[in-house]
């Protein structure tokens, strides 16, 4: 508990700074903007805006990347609220009630309730960072490259049989990563690999033209190419005012669902702290849970409060845990959070336990900056909420040509390299593809943050052992991690089995006459 307090007092010294605070404000608010953009969550946001922290304090430089990778998963519920179109897929979760209530002219009352819920979900989230944090710390400070190199093949596995469409797209997608990772120097050898005698080269593909591409071009090509939001209307006639009280949740309808604010935020961390979960899944599965334990199940998906509550508390309250692997043991638990693992690795920082113990004033100040985040997030929120109808009326083809130069002015910023900017289109145009064929960006980008440190420990690994495998049964710790890297993905094969085996049983059973 003493360790508790020590490490708030030393966050909150360290991020209730006039500069970190500003920062924070600016990350925030351009989170809650860009996630107010359909297509583009924060993922995109991240990797536009990456570029411009370079010139920062890294201390100050995540504080911000961090307050836009909270701070769109405000902004992604009010498009799906008010249009019926989530900002992201961690907002699809929102439609199902908030939309209904904006139909039922309660509108002002949803938002508020989401901007409520998420604060809540954010609160708890941070508040389970400090308790957490140290334990995992100590857990990870065990860990050798055999652990090492096994926890981040967890992590890609996880987020691999995460992907919806397809396992086997996904698995594709994580493998052009690790390919990708593999351009530039051999570290252990000094060899040059797939540089094709391009100087360029020779430090690798760099990972924000990569991520760029991806998330910001390829998803910009993609909405253009859907057309997703040329016909979406909004009501002219909705009332925002603040002053109508109408507008405002009361503080029975809150204490009513007390215990959907507290589920949707348990719920929520845990499974953002697993390994390519992210606040997607935890979204989903918090609305399920809630739908379950209700005693009223059929007023889901009506403009029911709990279903609007939950997982609005839950995917915020997940961004909070994904930040738990990736802190105490450089393992993001995302596609955002692999972009700020980057961030890290960029300003020559390695986020692990080792990180939590040289540098404790950045670490815990990050972690206290998202809730000073939260708070500034909620006020924004309701404040803001009059001129929401003004921003999601934004004509779409405003918006392309800003986005378009910003991703191309931040990755020529970065080296001053030509090179850079047609890597970053022709990354552009894959991303789109992967999009439209189902595969997944999330698990490429992933693989390209893992894939020099996996394979650097795996062979660290061998050396240790003299080229044999048996190190990663030796150890009981890496035991473990070998033992749910088989569940994770013999369980799918295994499920099936058990289902077809159940089906003649209940035909024959059904064909039985009495």
């Amino acid at each position: 508990m003493a360790d508790f307090f020590t490490n708030m007092i030393t966050g909150f010294s360290a991020s209730l700074t006039f500069t970190n605070v500003l920062l924070l404000f600016a990350g925030a608010f351009i989170g809650m903007i860009i996630g107010i953009i359909p297509g583009f969550g924060p993922s995109a946001a991240i990797a536009i805006l990456l570029p411009i922290t370079l010139s920062f304090d890294p201390t100050g430089a995540i504080i911000m990347l961090a307050g836009i990778y909270y701070g769109s998963q405000y902004g992604g519920a009010t498009t799906s609220i008010l249009i019926n179109t989530p900002g992201d897929s961690a907002a699809v979760v929102t439609t199902f009630d908030g939309y209904p209530m904006a139909k039922q002219g309660q509108a002002g009352k949803a938002l508020i309730t989401q901007a409520i819920a998420s604060f809540v979900g954010g609160t708890i989230g941070v508040v389970l960072i400090f308790a957490l944090a140290p334990m995992f710390a100590k857990l990870a400070m065990k860990f050798g490259p055999p652990e090492y190199f096994l926890l981040m093949l967890l992590g890609l596995l996880t987020l691999i049989w995460m992907t919806d469409d397809s396992k086997l797209k996904g698995f594709i997608s994580a493998l052009i990563g690790l390919a990708i990772a593999t351009v530039g120097v051999d570290v252990i050898t000094g060899n040059q690999r797939y540089t094709f005698g391009s100087p360029e080269l020779i430090s690798g593909i760099s990972f924000i033209t990569v991520t760029i591409g991806l998330f910001g071009i390829g998803e910009l090509l993609y909405q253009v190419y859907a057309g997703a939001h040329g016909d979406a209307e909004v009501n002219k006639n909705v009332d925002l005012s603040l002053r109508n009280k109408k507008n405002w949740p009361s503080w029975v309808e809150l204490m009513a669902n007390k215990f959907a604010f507290l589920r949707g935020s348990i719920v929520g961390f845990l499974v953002g702290v697993l390994p390519g979960a992210g606040a997607t899944v935890a979204s989903f599965f918090s609305y399920s849970i809630e739908k379950k334990v209700s005693k009223t199940p059929e007023k889901f998906g009506t403009g029911y409060m709990p279903g609007l509550i939950s997982p609005e508390a839950a995917n915020n309250s997940a961004t909070s845990g994904a930040m738990v692997p990736l802190l105490t043991l450089g393992i993001p638990g995302s596609a955002s959070t692999a972009i700020l693992l980057g961030a890290f690795l960029m300003y020559g920082l390695q986020p692990g336990p080792l990180l939590m113990t040289t540098n404790p004033e950045m670490t815990w100040g990050i972690v206290s900056s998202m809730y000073l985040g939260n708070i500034i997030l909620l006020a924004i929120n309701i404040i803001a909420i009059p001129f929401f109808l003004y921003i999601v009326k934004v004509p779409y083809k405003l918006i392309i040509p800003i986005i378009v130069v910003l991703c191309l002015v931040g990755t020529y910023s970065l080296n001053h390299s030509i090179l850079d900017v047609w890597l970053l289109i022709i990354f552009g145009i894959i991303g789109f593809f992967m999009k439209l064929y189902g595969y997944s960006p999330a698990a490429l980008v992933l693989a390209l943050v893992l894939g020099p440190t996996a394979e650097n420990t795996l062979r660290q690994s061998l050396i240790m052992s003299e080229q044999g495998l048996g190190i990663f049964v030796a150890r009981p710790v890496s035991l473990i991690f070998l033992l749910i890297i088989l569940i994770i993905i013999t369980a799918p094969y295994i499920s099936k089995l058990t289902k077809r085996k159940k089906q003649p049983v209940m035909e024959e059973s059904s064909n039985i006459e009495y």
